[in-house]
């Protein structure tokens, strides 16, 4: 765990060569040679599932035929608030993070992307809504709505492409300059170099039934601009295969 969560990086090299990475990226067809599999089954038929629960063990998601599939935990002593994320042992900065999901019809097909734990690529069942908003799927939940809504019905695979830029901070932990997003949905870009800054949101797993152990990241995460990449329980059962980062700006 010290390995993954206690790396501590200076502040050099601010967004150092961003422009022209956004302006000559397009998503990969296929996951690249130096990119980490965070789930999915390799070409030797092996699962590779490198998601933990959030007091840092296994995920306690379920795996079936190769899918990872968002799950519930009941609401008790133990898990008092609605929250199960799940998040990778690998954490990175900056990063084309690719993702692939397919939305149920159960809770309005509600789950979601966290990068970084703080910013959240949202997936909800709004196939064919004439309205963008900050929660139709794609958005960056409550910063910026889509440019279009790019998404397929419920019980179809979808895929997210997301071009990734933290935000850099000084010794203080104050933002000195914006993160970045590029993204695509289904192959149409739906982001292109939208900025952000602190995270809005009073759900995202370092406030919503955070554990010492998130708590801890997020410490560290603010030192380093290193963090984890977390799918999101919202009570629907969404699916997801073929995860995979590529960090960039190493």
């Amino acid at each position: 765990m010290r390995k993954l969560f206690f790396v501590l990086i200076g502040l050099s090299g601010i967004f150092g060569g961003i422009t022209s990475v956004i302006g000559n990226w397009t998503p990969a067809k296929s996951m690249p040679n130096d990119a980490v599999l965070l789930f999915g089954t390799q070409e030797d038929g092996t699962l590779v599932n490198h998601f933990l629960a959030k007091e840092g063990t296994q995920t306690d998601w379920k795996v079936e035929n190769g899918i990872l599939i968002s799950t519930p935990r009941p609401v008790d002593a133990q898990n008092p608030v609605r929250s199960n994320h799940t998040f990778s042992k690998e954490v990175f900065r900056d990063a084309e993070i690719h993702v692939e999901f397919m939305v149920s019809p159960e809770n309005m097909g509600n789950s979601g992307v966290y990068v970084h734990g703080n910013y959240e690529l949202q997936i909800m069942n709004t196939a064919g809504d004439e309205t963008l908003g900050k929660n139709t799927t794609g958005a960056i939940y409550g910063i910026h709505s889509p440019k279009v809504n790019a998404s397929r019905p419920a019980g179809e695979w979808q895929s997210f492409d997301i071009l990734y830029f933290a935000p850099r901070r000084d010794a203080d932990g104050k933002i000195i300059e914006k993160g970045k997003i590029t993204a695509y949905l289904n192959g149409i870009l739906i982001h292109e170099n939208a900025e952000f800054g602190e995270p809005v949101s009073n759900y995202h797993p370092f406030r919503y039934g955070e554990t010492p152990l998130l708590r801890q990241i997020w410490a560290e995460q603010i030192k380093s601009g290193y963090g984890p990449l977390f799918l999101q329980d919202h009570g629907s059962p969404t699916k997801f295969r073929n995860v995979w980062i590529r960090k960039i700006n190493e």
